[in-house]
């Protein structure tokens, strides 16, 4: 077990190998990325045994930008019979469970990747997780409480319908979500999909039992770049009063709440009103991620708000570079003023060729 798969949106390979041998070898663990363009996923193989294990609990999975998911995983088993594929899996597992306790595992997910090939095997996945499942629970693992804090998800990652990865995350450092994708629907009355984007953001970077003293209708927000709501949507959903900052139009219905005021000036010129208190900055502009990076750390540094999530658009090349680049940066400005603070970034599901920076002051 010296290999970690990690999944992610197709055609940021590249990004998730940078990211995972950077972040590898700050640990003192190499090895190398087996890359396939536009197929969803990348196994990073360590050179020496037991270092993916390793990774997979030391690793921040909240802090890795592009992965959707992170497990341990064995070799890939090939030529499945499909008579009976279940017994060479159970196999992988019986050498796993050498290792770790699989009866604190709490769930299976049997996947594949994000790809329009690879949902064809979409159906079989769902079809063959029953009689998995039942295998597994026969053998004693699988037993864990589904609300436990500690333990397991097993995964059996098909890449074919005779091929697959067989391996495990650590809840607390993983994605709970199958294949790393959160399930959202589109509310019939948000103005744009965009307001996907920053609901998943704000499931992401900010706990459940917090989001309520964080978001409330006591605060004010600004969204930058606002037309023609989306992401105003979701603010105004939470009970926040927002400055709706943009030249276009906003949704009427927004303004039926009472709760917006349509500022239409442009996003980088625009400062909040004096003696008003701005709880919140969201932003979702399609200009130069430096350019992005400048303007919220100049809405930190000036005080005009205390807690941001706003987006990064990226260049066709060099993206890696150019996401911890933006963010070392941003980080300096930050640190020069002698301000405290925390920063995640993520390249959220409804994200596209852009990540979502989070950025809490302390």
């Amino acid at each position: 077990m010296n290999k970690l798969a990690l999944y992610c949106r197709i055609g940021f390979e590249k990004e998730v190998a940078a990211e995972i041998t950077d972040r590898a070898s700050e640990r003192g663990v190499f090895g190398f990325a087996r890359v396939v363009e536009n197929s969803g996923y990348v196994i990073f193989e360590c050179y020496q045994p037991g270092d993916a294990d390793r990774l997979a609990r030391e690793i921040p999975f909240n802090r890795l930008i592009f992965a959707r998911q992170m497990i341990v995983v064995s070799d890939l088993l090939e030529n499945l019979d499909p008579q009976d594929r279940i017994s060479p899996i159970l196999a992988q597992y019986e050498r796993i469970a050498e290792d770790i306790n699989l009866k604190q595992a709490v769930e299976l997910f049997v996947e594949t990747a994000d790809t329009n090939e690879a949902k064809e095997l979409s159906t079989f996945c769902r079809k063959f997780t029953v009689p998995l499942r039942q295998a597994l629970k026969k053998k004693g693992w699988l037993q864990g409480k589904p609300n436990a804090k500690r333990g397991q998800i097993l995964h059996c990652f098909f890449t074919q319908p005779n091929c697959c990865y067989v391996g495990y995350s650590y809840l607390g450092n993983n994605s709970t979500h199958f294949m790393g994708i959160p399930r959202l629907k589109f509310p019939a009355d948000a103005p744009s999909r965009s307001t996907l984007k920053l609901e998943e953001a704000i499931l992401t970077f900010i706990p459940r039992n917090e989001e309520s003293k964080r978001l409330n209708e006591n605060m004010v927000g600004v969204d930058l770049g606002a037309c023609p709501g989306g992401w105003t949507y979701q603010l105004v959903k939470r009970g926040l009063f927002v400055y709706a900052v943009d030249h276009g139009k906003m949704a009427a219905s927004l303004h039926d709440t009472g709760r917006i005021e349509h500022c239409p000036e442009d996003g980088f010129k625009f400062q909040p009103p004096k003696r008003k208190h701005i709880d919140w900055l969201v932003c979702d502009m399609v200009e130069q991620p430096s350019r992005i990076a400048n303007l919220i750390g100049k809405w930190l540094i000036n005080g005009w708000c205390r807690e941001t999530i706003f987006n990064l658009k990226l260049p066709m090349k060099k993206r890696y570079q150019e996401v911890m680049l933006c963010l070392e940066n941003l980080a300096v400005m930050l640190a020069e003023k002698e301000l405290e603070f925390d920063i995640q970034a993520k390249h959220l599901y409804h994200d596209r060729e852009e990540i979502t920076v989070h950025i809490a002051l302390k």
